[in-house]
């Protein structure tokens, strides 16, 4: 290539890139108090995909999306989302990390119960003092099935429509990357496919990335990709898997751990 050419491949590349892990590493306490929760991980996650983290009790997925989003610290390595190096940001940057490229959806629905569906939705872009675009916002509601119940105080909706008022509210502000923490953990089964399909409806039609933990295989086949943590480290991984697939990997993993 010749001197001062830019390297159009390698831009897109990155490009393509949500989130990339190098050589991360997480050690928790000292001496002989020690646990290695990471153990060097490297990962990239692409923009528009729906990853699933998955692995034994114990193996670090929690631990590595809490240093993905920025509410964990990596003991060594780095972790860059988009454009951001996480690594090294002090409490201001990560605030406003978290509050402007990062979206969460949690097992606990965490809606303000004297506030109405719609006014949930909205509250992180009001705390930031941000309007939400009409048209993204109207596509957003449209999306998770709830125009009718916008009015709505949480005691109204069911388990599911909450849930769906949660993924709303991460969806709204366009956030570089949700993370999802056991969204379907306090759901029926009914009610957690409803949730399951609009994210990934989310990722494929709406063009957002999506990063969930889960131990649930029927879960994870909701995901273009699951990634498998055991003992701190990436094992293996499956795409477009099936519920059969990942729970074949999941006994195989807890059978060596065991």
């Amino acid at each position: 290539m010749e001197s001062g050419a830019v390297d159009t491949t390698a831009s897109r590349s990155r490009a393509s890139v949500a989130i990339r892990a190098e050589n991360v590493w997480k050690v928790y306490g000292s001496g002989e108090a020690e646990v290695t929760a990471l153990r060097g991980v490297d990962l990239e996650l692409a923009r528009g995909e729906f990853t699933a983290i998955m692995g034994p009790s114990g193996s670090g997925k929690s631990t590595l999306m809490h240093c993905l989003a920025g509410l964990d610290v990596v003991t060594r390595g780095e972790i860059v989302l988009g454009r951001t190096t996480v690594t090294g940001l002090r409490d201001k940057g990560l605030t406003r990390l978290r509050r402007d490229h990062i979206g969460f959806i949690f097992q606990q629905f965490n809606l303000v119960p004297t506030l109405t569906a719609e006014e949930n939705i909205r509250l992180p872009m009001t705390i930031a003092g941000r309007k939400p675009e009409p048209a993204w916002m109207a596509e957003v509601i449209a999306t998770v099935g709830l125009r009718e119940r916008l009015r709505h105080r949480p005691h109204q909706l069911s388990g599911g429509q909450q849930q769906r008022v949660a993924c709303a509210r991460a969806l709204v502000p366009r956030p570089e990357v949700i993370f999802a923490d056991e969204p379907t953990g306090n759901l029926d089964s009914r009610a957690g496919a409803e949730v399951l399909r609009l994210l990934r409806k989310s990722a494929r039609e709406l063009g957002q990335t999506i990063v969930m933990v889960t131990h649930d295989p029927v879960a994870a086949a909701y995901a273009d990709r699951v990634v498998f943590l055991a003992d701190g480290s990436i094992v293996t991984e499956l795409r477009e898997p099936s519920a059969e697939a990942v729970l074949d990997t999941m006994k195989l993993l807890d059978a060596v751990e065991g």
